[in-house]
């Protein structure tokens, strides 16, 4: 029995209003889009974090009903349960904001019990053994949110790396784990005092998922991939020499290399993997991956990790060949969040393009049962193509999707070759998908006026697919038009800007910083090619594409190159006004305050 929300037709991909926080199941409409869930300690219930309807779903456990279905904040990121059972916290990155529910058993209900205004872009959550704290990764600013879950408020911010998406708490809540996807690094915090105690690198390391505390509190495992700078062709693809999925582990006891496993089949390689849950005594990990529609499971303890000199470029064969030490189960959609049962074989899938929670027996490799969350009554081409935007299946042996390389539809952390720009090894950042559909011409050349044949371009090119039909392509450009950047958080909670980003603006608009010469309009680019004296003699074209200025702050390398490391490397030295247009430099307060400006567009 399935038990489906009734609504209205959402109005596009997400749904049209955002009901208050709180309200119930009935004003909510549209596509739920499951992101993560979480089970409750007594194994009664589960709690979903639906991300395109910005709602959070109860479902009983016992007869796998859906109950209960309120509004939460925007854009809906991580969920948890406090290690007493007692709380939900729920993080919405777009609004800032953590949720903590509560389960009212007898009228199986959720309930909010407070908003917490948390920080800029809250993603992942771990909670203290006596559930009186949470900490918080905050993706944009950088840091960790201490968070008292008690009075409800931010105790203290500390520093970590660039893009601190998911974390994870030894059992005596004293070190965390933070995944720094932004610079390619696991860092290990004392909590005491928030400095990091030791950094462990993942060479080349992308797309960091959820991580996880082993039952002995020993390890942090986690997925991710890896970016290998080679020449985009079938050979080095199938080679794992271009993109390829890792799984590892960083100890929490002490600095030690981290330790990796290749996950990659020949010929049927894994893609985006994103969570990870332990069976008791970590007998057995199974991880989502939600590029090639499946889950992973591994028989834990002889589970070939490699630390230096590894792992290989493809799956040790000693897993290929044995299923009672890795198995493959086919559940479709786009598999994210996980939770397991105590009896160790059932797991939870929040399956984001399925819009339900499926039942999966990991024992007998098959989804038993699917509990459907909600939908818009009718698919649109948009969310069509949003499946084809996740889908690994259309690349190379699967190898890479859309989302592997725009996670979110924005940016990653490293320069890469697409193949795109005429040359191989001709390497540049990863433009950000936000308001393509608006910013032509496209690719940092601008050669590329034709958003269709690019489309076509990305899929037969950059991911060596095979030829996308006609209506693929429509569908992925209705996808991105549907695509847009988060409120900003470096602006004021009105959205106004602050007084240094006021006197930011006047310094972009002056005759002497010169920005407005090519980033104009509402977009903050005037479509033209530029020479800005920035190029290479190796370059099949020449000149550059004025990239929008929106959602920069999001970015951790700046220009086609990626050599400016900071918005400051930026305005001072790589694309000054002296180096630009020939004006004078800026002046030490004219650059700070530029930055504030810039950050805030």
């Amino acid at each position: 029995m399935f038990a489906t929300v009734v609504g209205t037709l959402s109005a596009g991909l997400a749904i049209a209003v955002s009901p208050k926080a709180g309200s119930p199941v009935a004003s909510i409409v549209g596509d739920r889009s499951p992101v993560d869930l979480a089970i409750s300690l007594d194994g009664k219930w589960i709690v979903t974090a639906n991300e395109t309807s910005n709602s959070a779903s109860l479902i009983r456990v016992a007869d796998q009903l859906l109950v209960d279905e309120i509004a939460i904040g925007d854009h809906p990121a991580n969920i948890t349960f406090t290690p007493d059972g007692q709380l939900v916290l729920v993080t919405s990155d777009w609004s800032g904001t953590m949720h903590v529910l509560r389960i009212d058993d007898g009228q199986e209900k959720l309930r909010v019990q407070k908003a917490v205004s948390i920080g800029k872009l809250p993603c992942g959550i771990a909670v203290s053994p006596d559930s009186s704290t949470a900490y918080v990764g905050l993706v944009a600013s950088a840091e960790i949110a201490e968070v008292d879950l008690v009075s409800g408020s931010v105790r203290r911010k500390f520093a970590t790396g660039n893009w601190p998406r998911y974390l994870t708490l030894n059992h005596d809540g004293t070190r965390l784990a933070v995944g720094l996807a932004g610079q390619s690094e696991i860092a290990v915090i004392d909590v005491r005092s928030g400095e990091t105690l030791y950094t462990e690198p993942l060479s080349s390391g992308i797309n960091l998922g959820q991580m996880l505390t082993s039952a002995d509190g020993t390890y942090a495992y986690f997925p991710w991939m890896v970016y290998r700078t080679n020449p985009i062709n079938v050979r080095n693809i199938q080679l794992g020499w271009v993109l390829a999925s890792r799984m590892g582990r960083v100890r929490l006891d002490g600095p030690s290399y981290r330790e990796a496993a290749s996950l990659d089949e020949p010929g049927l390689a894994v893609a985006d993997s994103h969570d990870l849950v332990l069976t008791s005594g970590d007998e057995r990990l199974v991880a989502s991956s939600s590029g090639t529609h499946e889950l992973l499971v591994y028989r834990l303890h002889d589970m070939p990790f490699i630390a230096e000199g590894g792992p290989g470029d493809l799956i040790d064969p000693q897993l290929r060949f044995n299923p009672q030490r890795f198995n493959r189960i086919e559940v479709g959609g786009r598999p994210m969040g996980m939770a397991i049962a105590k009896d160790d074989r059932t797991v939870f899938v929040a399956n984001y393009l399925k819009n339900s929670v499926q039942v999966v027996d990991i024992n007998s490799s098959e989804v038993v049962f699917e509990i459907d969350l909600g939908a818009a009554s009718e698919k649109t081409l948009a969310r069509t193509g949003m499946e084809i935007f996740y889908d690994a299946e259309r690349s190379l042996d699967q190898w890479y999707s859309c989302q592997t390389c725009h996670q979110g539809g924005g940016t990653n952390s490293k320069m890469m070759d697409t193949f795109n720009d005429g040359t191989e090894m001709s390497y540049k950042t990863v433009l950000p998908l936000q308001n393509v559909t608006r910013t032509d011409p496209w690719t940092w050349h601008g050669w590329q006026t034709d958003l269709t044949d690019a489309m076509h371009r990305s899929v037969v090119s950059s991911m060596q697919g095979s030829a996308p039909e006609p209506s693929d392509k429509a569908a992925l450009i209705a996808f991105l038009g549907t695509l847009q950047h988060p409120p900003n958080p470096f602006r004021n909670a009105d959205g106004s800007l602050s007084e240094s980003a006021l006197r930011g603006r006047s310094v972009f608009e002056s005759r002497n910083a010169a920005c407005l010469d090519c980033h104009s309009g509402e977009l903050f680019t005037d479509g033209e090619i530029h020479d800005v004296d920035t190029g290479s003699q190796t370059d099949h074209y020449q000149g550059y594409n004025t990239p929008s200025l929106l959602g920069t702050y999001a970015k951790v390398r700046w220009l086609h190159n990626g050599r400016a490391k900071s918005l400051m490397e930026v305005v001072t030295d790589r694309h000054s006004p002296d180096k630009v247009s020939g004006n004078d430099p800026l002046s030490e307060s004219e650059a700070a305050d530029l930055v504030e400006y810039l950050k805030s567009l």
